[in-house]
């Protein structure tokens, strides 16, 4: 059996460290026997731990920009070596056969490297854009100090190699648990905790609070939208590094200072997000840098929800303009607006979409023996057609218009009906 040794930047829940909990979750045990060093404590460490992997904390330093002054270079390198050579007493230790950095931010892994000739692989999670001098310092670093190189996505593998001289890059995609993040989770909680109604459209992102995720755009482009949708509801979920909370306060004041604050709902970190990608009925990704895969976008896409972001980084992997979703150009917040407009108007194509899915739906629930996948169903049903009747006139002067949406109407009043049947639940004519 090979000992395979993970360090890693934090021991948060978010894209990279959920990549890893599940890398590990389901890595061969009779083959390999993983062990996890961590920079400091958190819901990742119990989440390991809950898996019975043997999870040490150190403090080791991660190469953030606090670091980036000359007091922070001198604390830097000092724990830097340190650390290193703690990690490096615990390899030979325990006769680690295997290193695996699941971040760019740990270098400790070039020095490891360097002193043990342990094998190595550095995954990388990050396209690195500024301080370009940082960035390729970095990426030099793991090119020369590494045996294998795995990128999330061909974006973050073509920005490492325009800077570095290896070729043998390799990219694996990750992946999310469709067991936890599918269309049928509920949420009716959560409807409850923010004051949210059925009939509400609820527009929303999730994401750190820092320099470039994009949460400003996100909020400039929705105070662009709410004059024309009544019933809309803007939605932010996510936390900062600790140092950081004054990047939280004020992203509260633009929200409090905003004239639609009533519609915006703001909250911290938290660990449904399975059931907040559910309440979302379309997920945004304004990041102002490039994100080489985000991990919110494959959860919004397994939750069956329409996404909506800027054209750069691993999105454009992942998102078909037009198809699943749209890509605006980079930091133009009116052109957000448009496309996350484009999704809000077109009510009547969400109509016809969840009146598609209903074969599959009960083929699924007969299979399964789960009959409640239909109320499931029949509530999803009821809330995108409230959505439509609210927006869209059914009553309105154009007679092909108004035909086309007495026909919506009456194919969703037959589908209710025959779902009601089948659960042998009487469909009254009127109420």
């Amino acid at each position: 059996m090979k000992k395979i040794l993970y360090l890693h930047a934090g021991a948060e829940l978010y894209g990279a460290d959920i990549v890893m909990l599940e890398l590990i979750k389901r890595i061969d045990k009779e083959k390999y026997e993983p062990v996890v060093i961590l920079p400091n404590d958190g819901q990742l460490v119990k989440k390991l731990r809950d898996l019975e992997v043997n999870v040490i904390v150190q403090n080791y330093p991660i190469l953030r920009r606090k670091y980036f002054n000359l007091k922070g270079i001198i604390k830097y390198c000092f724990e830097y070596i340190k650390y290193s050579k703690k990690i490096i007493k615990y390899i030979k230790k325990e006769n680690i056969d295997i290193l695996h950095i699941n971040t760019s931010a740990v270098l400790e892994g070039a020095y490891i490297k360097k002193k043990t000739g342990i094998r190595t692989i550095w995954h990388i999670h990050e396209i690195l854009v500024k301080p370009k001098f940082i960035s390729k310092f970095i990426y030099n670093i793991i090119a020369r100090y590494s045996d294998e190189i795995v990128c999330v996505s061909e974006a973050v593998k073509e920005h490492f190699m325009k800077i570095t001289n290896r070729r043998d890059v390799k990219v694996i995609y990750n992946g999310v648990d469709n067991s936890k993040f599918n269309k049928n989770i509920n949420c009716e909680y959560l409807k409850k905790e923010f004051d949210i109604k059925d009939e509400d459209i609820v527009v929303g992102m999730i994401g750190r609070v820092n320099a470039w995720k994009g949460q400003n755009d996100f909020l400039k482009a929705m105070e662009l939208i709410f004059p024309k949708v009544s019933n809309l509801k803007a939605l932010i979920v996510g936390g900062v590094f600790e140092g950081q909370e004054w990047r939280m306060q004020e992203l509260k004041k633009d929200i409090n200072e905003s004239k639609y604050s009533d519609k915006i709902i703001f909250s911290d970190y938290r660990q449904d997000s399975a059931n907040i990608h559910k309440l979302i009925d379309i997920f945004i990704l304004p990041s102002i840098n490039p994100d080489p895969l985000p991990t919110v976008v494959l959860e919004a896409m397994a939750s069956a929800k329409p996404i909506v972001g800027y054209r750069h980084g691993g999105i454009c992997e992942m998102v078909e303009d037009g198809y699943n979703g749209y890509l605006a150009n980079v930091k133009d917040v009116k052109d957000l607006a448009n496309k996350i407009w484009l999704l809000i108007e077109n009510q009547e194509l969400a109509l016809l979409k969840k009146l598609a899915d209903l074969p599959e739906e009960i083929a699924s629930a007969a299979q399964t023996l789960e009959p409640h996948r239909l109320c499931t169903y029949l509530h999803d049903l009821a809330s995108t057609f409230h959505s439509f009747y609210n927006h869209c006139r059914v009553n309105t002067d154009d007679e092909k218009l108004r035909n086309a949406r007495l026909g919506l109407s009456k194919a969703t009043a037959i589908a209710i009906k025959n779902v009601l049947t089948i659960l042998g639940v009487h469909a009254p004519n009127e109420m």
